[in-house]
């Protein structure tokens, strides 16, 4: 299988392309900072991703939850750049909405591999 194939892979992929485009956006205060974090665990999840494609049966469930984690910590912190506004109610709804994507995608893979 072609590890660009995979629909979440692809999802995680755009969404880390969105993300990069916003910086230039984002004041310098909050570049260095939370949005580096962000950009960090986004790219966190892509690695995780990958691993996982490579692996087999139940030995993927522990990587995928690895990957839920840095998603739902990813979640938190986009909330609260809007909430400081690092970002603006527009690009928030972007993020998230990808966001929510991936990880109803991610929830999914989880629970096929506990099910085997």
């Amino acid at each position: 299988m072609d590890d660009f194939d995979i629909p979440i892979f692809k999802k995680t992929y755009d969404l880390y392309k969105t993300f990069y485009g916003y910086r230039a956006l984002i004041p310098k205060q909050d570049r260095h900072t939370i949005w580096q974090k962000s950009e960090d665990l986004i790219l966190g999840i892509l690695e995780e991703i990958l691993m996982a494609s490579k692996l087999y049966g139940t030995a993927k469930t522990p990587v995928l939850e690895n990957a839920s984690v840095k998603l739902n910590l990813l979640r938190v912190f986009i909330r609260l750049m809007k909430e400081v506004r690092t970002i603006d109610n527009k690009r928030y709804a972007v993020l998230e909405e990808s966001v929510d994507e991936i990880g109803r995608m991610l929830g999914g893979w989880i629970r096929s591999t506990r099910d085997r």
